[in-house]
């Protein structure tokens, strides 16, 4: 069903995909800073499962509503440019996205929720699994919509590995940033802007 040159091929543009700044690996990142590890690991799970979420809703047709209806298309965009700008805004009034400061940590179930909310209230990734993943299948090879839901995990798989290794390894900066709180100060702006110039794209976004 799965032609291993044709899955090197998605495998490589996944990874592509995961290394890509945006908010989700941010996040991840922001995590594995302040809070170490296990809180990274969290997040990046999160950001995963929310690439799941559009994978399935791709399958099941809803993706395809949201890129028709113009109502449909309209709320989910403001609901996830909302989001993804009150994060961002968030991060800028408090700038302890990214701290190593003693702060009260976030309980992990609050991580995975944000992680899982930043990827699954986007739209971006859901039409763009919808517009990727097909280009992979072939329907001489048996059921489209299981090849789509592999496709997808293997995504999702490779989403919260990717991300995993980033906030593992950043959790290692720590000692880096010690007494320097300009740069902590400057990474938390540069996330804060990234969170609400990836919310403006959203709302800027054009139904196709």
């Amino acid at each position: 069903m799965f032609p291993i040159d044709v899955f090197v091929a998605y495998t490589a543009a996944c990874l592509l995909l995961v290394i890509s700044p945006g908010p989700d690996n941010i996040l991840a990142i922001a995590r594995g800073v302040s809070q170490g590890r296990l809180a990274a690991c969290v997040s990046a799970s999160a950001s995963g499962v929310g690439i799941l979420f559009h994978v399935i809703a791709a399958t099941a047709g809803l993706t395809i509503l949201i890129q028709t209806s113009m109502v449909a298309f309209f709320i989910v965009k403001i609901i996830g440019a909302s989001y993804l700008i009150w994060l961002g805004i968030k991060v800028l009034r408090n700038r302890n996205l990214i701290t190593i400061e003693p702060i009260a940590a976030k309980s992990l179930k609050s991580i995975f929720t944000t992680g899982f909310l930043s990827a699954a209230l986007n739209p971006k990734p859901g039409i763009f699994v919808l517009a990727f993943i097909p280009q992979f299948i072939n329907p001489n090879l048996g059921s489209v919509s299981m090849q789509m839901l592999v496709y997808g995990f293997w995504f999702a798989s490779l989403t919260t590995i990717g991300f995993t290794l980033m906030g593992v390894f950043s959790s290692q900066l720590k000692n880096c940033l010690i007494n320097r709180p300009k740069v902590l100060q400057g990474l938390n702006i540069s996330a804060g802007a990234t969170f609400i110039g990836s919310g403006l794209a959203v709302a800027l976004m054009k139904q196709r």
